[in-house]
This record gives structure tokens, sequence and C-alpha cells, in this order.
């Protein structure tokens, strides 16, 4: 308990160098102590990586994040306890999702560096539990700090990576797998690949079992569906499908969802730039940049809000509400 109040300190006013030393401290200490041979007794703690993975439902990320480090770093004392290979397989299970987990919320963030550290955690981790369908989700998952920050082609070659682990079989990493990659080519202009990417997300969606399509990080139901969906047509234009997933994404989105439902708008006003509604598109973004709490104005949400502005040509830039945004943006 004094560990999770000292990082919730630490994180409480944002990402900064002390957090982030705090952060890093915690991976270090549990990256060192994964071995093959690392043994563990972890019901307790695979409740905890379960109730993690409904996601923020409200809170703050920084608390979130607190709260997922220091249970997280709760797994080192009992890695020295010899356990039979079952009980050792659940341990990286387990240590794969919470890491995996962990770099969600920092890319989330904008704490790209830490996000990439924490993958590198949570894939090794899966990689040692043998469950390559949680191989795959990491990788998925990690493909989207290069498809959100600038770097497609980058989340192209991981996204295929994933789809590789994840095999033909209806898995949630594997829909999550073929969307992130649509989404990636979307992004690098090539609209035959993430068209068939998105072909391949929709068959497996259509396929995919029940169980695994509960709303949660390490789930993939409708609504997360919808949201890549939103993004990738988008990007691609298709602006009359985009907009029949932001609304179909909307409807399953619990009022809580604060940051999807801002990147759904955004997704939106993008739409409205497209179709030549530029001043619409600039004036939903600000209103709903001015509307989040300031725990969601930085990282993912502004870097998607700032991709608006920069697709806006330059001779708009002095116009009122392109100004509006701008302003927003720099504050």
């Amino acid at each position: 308990m004094k560990r999770r109040n000292l990082l919730r300190g630490a994180l409480a006013a944002g990402l900064t160098a002390p957090a982030l030393a705090a952060l890093t401290a915690a991976w270090t200490d549990v990256d060192q102590t994964l071995s093959p041979d690392t043994p563990q007794d972890l019901a307790d703690l695979e409740a905890a990586a379960e109730n993690y993975g409904y996601g923020y439902h409200g809170q703050a990320p920084t608390r979130v994040l607190a709260d997922l480090v220091t249970d997280f770093t709760t797994l080192r004392p009992l890695l020295t306890v010899p356990q039979p290979a079952p009980v050792q397989a659940r341990l990286f299970r387990t240590a794969g999702q919470m890491a995996g987990m962990t770099a969600i919320v920092l890319h989330d963030l904008g704490s790209r560096r830490e996000s990439r550290a924490w993958f590198a955690t949570a894939a090794r981790a899966a990689a040692e539990s043998g469950d390559h369908q949680l191989h795959a989700w990491v990788l998925a998952r990690e493909a989207m700090v290069p498809l959100n920050y600038g770097a497609p082609r980058a989340a192209a070659s991981l996204a295929e990576q994933a789809r590789q682990a994840a095999g033909t079989r209806p898995t949630a990493p594997a829909v999550l797998a073929a969307a992130v990659a649509a989404r990636a080519y979307a992004l690098n202009h090539q609209s035959e690949q993430a068209r068939a990417a998105l072909e391949a997300a929709d068959a497996l969606m259509d396929r995919l079992p029940e169980s695994e399509r509960s709303d949660t990080w390490l789930t993939y139901g409708e609504q997360k569906h919808h949201v890549h969906l939103s993004h990738a047509f988008t990007t691609l234009g298709d602006t009359h499908r985009a907009r029949e997933s932001q609304e179909r994404a909307l409807e399953l989105s619990a009022p809580t969802s604060t940051m999807t439902r801002t990147l759904l708008t955004i997704d939106g006003a993008a739409c409205a730039h497209h179709d030549g509604d530029t001043e619409q598109a600039c004036r939903r973004t600000v209103a709903a940049l001015t509307a989040l709490p300031a725990d969601y104005c930085t990282g993912l949400v502004r870097r998607r809000a700032l991709d608006l502005y920069e697709a806006i040509p330059a001779q708009h830039h002095r116009e009122r509400a392109v100004r509006e945004l701008r302003d927003v943006l720099v504050s």
C-alpha cells in the first residue's frame, strides 16, 4: 500500500521525471527476474489481471497506471518459489497480460519509449508462457504505438507478425491483428492491402466465439471492432462506412469511455473535413478537446487531433476555426 501511494503521488501531476523513473525501476525489477525457470502461484494475480482488463471505467489513466504497476511488482517476491510447470506457465501468462496492459496505458498517455519497454517485457513473458494467442495480442497491441504516433510501416510489420502468431482460427488476437494491419496500411496509402485486411477482420469477427466478444482489453467485442473500422475507413476516405462504424461504436460505448468516445468524435470530424466542411471539423474537435478532463488531453487524443490539423491545407490556417483548433493543441 505504501508503494502504491508513493507511485500514485508521483503520477498525480502526470508523467513527470520522477514518475517515469519509478515506472522504469518497476519494469527493470520484474524484467530482470523473468527467466525460463521462474515459478509462481498466482490465483490472486490472475483475478487482478482480469479486473484491469476492463479498462479505465472513468478513472484517470495515471491512477490506473499506478495501481497496475504496483500490483505487477508484487509478482517479484513470488518468482523464487518453485512451482510445477503448469503454474509456472500461468505466471508468465499473467505477467504478460499485466505488462501488456501497463504498456497500453503508457501508450494512451503518449509515453512511447516506456510503452515499448513494457511491451518488450510482455512479449518475453508471453513467449515463455507458450501461449501463442497472448503473444499475438501483445504484438498487435504494440503495433498500435507506431500506428498512432507516425510510423505506419513499422505498425504494419508488427501487425503482420501478430497475424502470423495468431494463425487462422477466429480468436480475439487474430481479429485485432487484422484490424490493426488494415489501419496501418490505410495510413501508409496502401488501400488495396487495407481493404483486404478489413475483409479478413470482418470474416474472423463473424466467426469469433461469444466467449471472446466481451468488452475488455484482452478480448474483442463489437464496440472495439467498430472503433478500429472507424479509423481505417476514415483514413481511406470512405466516410459513409466510417460514419456507420462511428455511430455503432458510440451506441456500444459506455458514458465513462471518455477516451474512446473522444477519438470517435475526432474521426467524425476528420470525415467532415474530407467531405469539405473543414470549419465544422475544427469546431467539433475543439469542443471535444475542451470538454475533456486534463488527464485525457495528452498522448493519443492530442495526437489524433493534431493529425486532423496537419491534414488541413496551409491556405486555410488563417481561418478562425482552424486557428482555434491550433490554439487548443498548443495550450
